[in-house]
């Protein structure tokens, strides 16, 4: 198992990317800060499979989802790099590394350890970056997703459960109950 080694100065783009791959940690980066955390579970993991094959069934070809893909959101000396649960992209050929500007929805689902990141940080920095959409999934006892768009540099949106049609970026059925 390789770690990644310690960083105690802000990190740049380059430098993340030096790091290389690591499978035994979730890393990103924070404002330059490396931020290390452990593999979701087995049921988030279940959960991001059975949503994301149920997007891929569903997605127009012009789109590309894809499963922990890093997601550039700066590129600044300080820079962020997220690794979402899923992200919806617009799939064009040259398409090899995520930024911002690739992705129309990022999907988190919660976990006890990042629940607050998810509702609140990575929020604002979605919104920041000019993500058009987030969604982020509650699998606690019903199964429940806050469908968020952004409008005029914040989300907006609510919660719904059970089966819910999307209209954007693309129109389909998600149906909650069958994710768990």
């Amino acid at each position: 198992m390789t770690r990644a080694p310690l960083h105690p100065q802000p990190m740049s783009l380059e430098q993340w990317r030096a790091l290389g791959e690591d499978t035994s940690e979730r890393s990103e980066l924070q404002e330059g800060v490396l931020i290390v955390a452990p593999r979701p579970r087995f049921l988030h993991q279940r959960l991001l499979t059975r949503l994301a094959s149920e997007l891929i069934v569903q997605a127009p070809p012009e789109f590309v989802i894809a499963a922990e893909p890093e997601v550039v959101l700066t590129d600044t000396d300080r820079a962020t790099v997220r690794v979402p649960d899923i992200v919806v992209a617009r799939d064009r050929d040259d398409l090899v590394a995520l930024t911002a500007d690739d992705v129309v929805v990022v999907i988190e689902i919660l976990s006890p350890g990042t629940r607050h990141v998810d509702l609140v940080r990575k929020r604002g920095e979605y919104a920041d970056a000019g993500i058009p959409h987030y969604w982020i999934v509650d699998p606690d006892d019903r199964p429940s997703i806050e469908l968020l768009t952004r409008d005029d540099g914040r989300y907006i949106g609510d919660w719904h459960a059970g089966t819910v049609e999307v209209t954007a970026p693309f129109t389909a059925a998600l149906n909650l109950d069958a994710l768990t």
